[in-house]
């Protein structure tokens, strides 16, 4: 008993702070529905929604130390329904076999593919032979062959021949599940062509935003060409087919990579320079200085303009939430508020949560708020206990030095995670090229945009041309360091969610018990650590075997299956390419697994005989009436990816489907 008024009087130093805890709460009931085993019907709903509401109504009932309790369990219920809602909303037909011949459709996107391929997105669609009510409301198309192919504009309708398919499942069971990522882009079928793509219809009207957009694109890869111009390109437009993948490796490896979304930083540097240069245009004229609100009327001025930059850039997931964190500090500004806090990240996260669940599941998201958190806690604890920051001449390079750490420990982590690497060097890289982007790249492209309609953008295109120029040079040099790339294993699914609401509960809860969160970070630490690979990994076509050696994993082909080998071995904090990881196949033997991998219908046919204990993985149906164990296609297609694992007990079996469950955007 002696503890309960110390344990009351920690509580109620909560007042005034829970606010940012509605986001969590919210992320907490979207987390539960995205790992449910089954999809919930609507009497599922119903019954999470009436708890919801019971929950809430006891929160005006109860004492002031039970409502937040009760608020909690009423969001996380709310959280649970909104992303179903949302998934519910976006079902469309998805293709449900391998198709071959014409494809129409109308361009709706393009970018370039992780083969380095111009990549084509077409809605109204029509395919042979199929019925209008079971075609994709979208297809994704890479261009590969010579051509010739007609120059891709917006709202073009073309025609070509495709190989499509359904959006393949998880890589290896528990891994990233393109299907669930496909459904929420409403993308029924993905593939290829080898052929020339031709034009079947003239852009019609509408869509003028995506045309304005590659027709700025065009012009800025006119003025800048080569990397330059596809840098210059994506941060203004987000049109990234202009930049090779060689260009991203560098930027990855370097860790600069955030440099190309049109996220926070790029929203923020836009929206800061309008708003400087307003209220430097109100001070210069003191007459409308003295009689107008100049720093109110300044935020609105730069609203309008992040809503401009949003809508031009194609308004995706990342930039979205940018300008959501960046609307929410502006209208912070409008009511007389502080911009900077907690509370306005947590109002940016909860209104991105609401609109985007899905959204919770991706690194864009979580680096972002992981970042913009971690920078707005330590600037104010600096502020708050009175730290000095040295003399003011050095307080920008010391806020800069700062800033870089803080989001780069901040997002380490996520981005280890989801990535398999850790850059080395990117906290230099970042000193180097961060704050060239902030005083010369983004100011320089407003002057660009404002520059335009009179034709001398090109004064402005020069300096920034240079500032990118070194940008690129910084992730050159440093991913060519040695050392510069450093890799680790996948995590369990259960770390990065410890790890979160560890560090959030340190930053959030008031008072010393916030070093209560060090415990789920250490415990998620720990997990990592101990993290184990299958012994044995089967693609769902049958086209890749890779099997755990004492070298690393052996893969049963030099070529071919290229993104679920290069996914694999970067699960597996394995920086080698596939062909050396092929020419480890010959050390399978002597890890006791009697695997054989045979590819193509001769193979299969000279398959005679094979020992009982023996798993024989084939690329075609039917499988021939042998004692051992044979994997076909036609099975694959129902278990998804396989992993098997070596135990005391005997070989434990898992397949895709068993962890990804029966979901909306996975069922046949």
């Amino acid at each position: 008993m002696a503890l309960r008024p110390d344990l009351i009087a920690v509580w109620m130093a909560q007042r005034g702070h829970l606010f940012p805890w509605v986001p969590v709460a919210l992320a907490c009931g979207i987390g539960l529905y995205f790992t449910l085993p089954v999809e919930p019907d609507w009497p599922v709903y119903a019954g999470t929604l009436a708890v919801a509401a019971l929950a809430a109504l006891a929160a005006r009932l109860a004492g002031i130390g039970l409502a937040p309790i009760c608020l909690a369990v009423a969001l996380v219920g709310l959280g649970l329904c909104v992303a179903g809602l949302r998934a519910q909303t976006l079902a469309e037909a998805k293709l449900g076999f391998r198709y071959y011949g014409p494809v129409e459709g109308r361009i709706v996107g393009i970018d370039r593919s992780g083969s380095d391929a111009v990549r084509l997105t077409l809605d109204r669609v029509v395919l042979a032979r199929l019925d209008p009510d079971k075609t994709p409301a979208r297809v994704r198309v890479s261009l590969h062959g010579s051509g010739p192919h007609v120059t891709p504009r917006p709202g073009l309708t073309v025609i070509l021949t495709g190989h499509l398919s359904p959006p393949g499942g998880p890589v290896e069971p528990g891994g990233f599940d393109f299907q669930r990522h496909a459904w929420f882009q409403k993308l029924g079928a993905v593939g290829y062509n080898r052929s020339p793509v031709l034009a079947f219809a003239p852009p019609a009207s509408g869509q003028w935003l995506f045309k304005a957009r590659m027709a700025l694109s065009a012009r800025i890869k006119a003025a800048l060409p080569g990397e330059t111009g596809g840098f210059a390109a994506a941060i203004m437009t987000g049109d990234r087919s202009g930049i090779g993948q060689e260009t991203l490796t560098s930027l990855r490896v370097s860790n600069l990579a955030h440099l190309l979304a049109i996220s926070g930083l790029h929203m923020g540097l836009l929206a800061g320079v309008v708003f400087g240069g307003l209220r430097l245009g109100f001070a210069a004229i003191p007459f409308l200085a003295l009689r107008l609100p100049a720093k109110k009327l300044s935020a609105i001025g730069s609203l309008v303009v992040a809503s401009f930059y949003l809508a031009l850039s194609g308004g995706n997931v990342a930039t979205e939430r940018a300008f959501v964190m960046v609307a929410v500090m502006l209208c912070a500004v409008l009511a007389d508020r502080r911009a900077l806090s907690l509370r306005a990240v947590a109002l940016a996260a909860t209104i991105m949560l609401i609109l985007r669940p899905e959204a919770l599941l991706g690194p864009g998201f979580q680096m972002s708020f992981a970042a913009t958190t971690a920078l707005v806690a330590v600037f104010n604890a600096i502020r708050d206990n009175g730290l000095s920051m040295g003399p003011r001449w050095l307080r920008p390079v010391l806020t800069v030095v700062i800033s870089s750490g803080v989001a780069g420990l901040a997002t380490a982590p996520i981005a280890a995670a989801h990535f398999n690497q850790i850059a080395h060097y990117g906290l230099v890289a970042n000193l180097l090229s961060v704050p060239l982007m902030s005083v010369l790249v983004m100011p320089m492209a407003v002057v660009a945009v404002l520059l335009m309609p009179i034709g001398l953008d090109w004064l402005a295109f020069a300096p920034m041309g240079l500032g990118l120029d070194w940008i690129l040079g910084v992730a050159a040099r440093v991913s060519a360091l040695d050392g510069a790339r450093g890799t680790v294993p996948r995590p369990d699914p259960m770390v990065l969610p410890l790890l979160s609401l560890g560090i959030l509960f340190v930053i959030l809860w008031q008072g010393r018990s916030r070093l209560i969160g060090l415990m789920p970070v250490c415990v998620a630490v720990v997990i990592w650590g101990q993290a184990t690979r299958p012994d044995v990994l089967i693609s769902e076509t049958g086209g890749l075997v890779g099997v755990m050696t004492d070298a690393g994993r052996a893969l049963s082909t030099a070529r071919g299956a290229g993104f679920v080998a290069t996914n694999w071995l970067e699960n597996d904090g394995d920086a080698a390419e596939q062909e050396a990881a092929h020419a480890r196949w010959d050390k399978v033997a002597a890890t006791g697994w009697p695997v054989l991998a045979l590819r193509g219908k001769r193979a299969a046919a000279e398959l005679r005989d094979c020992a009982p204990e023996t798993l024989v993985v084939l690329t075609v149906d039917p499988a021939p009436d042998l004692p051992c164990r044979i994997l076909t296609p036609k099975g694959l297609r129902d278990t998804g990816a396989l992993a098997l694992y070596r135990t005391e007990t005997g070989i434990r079996e898992v397949t895709a489907r068993d962890l990804s469950g029966d979901r909306l955007w996975n069922r046949q």
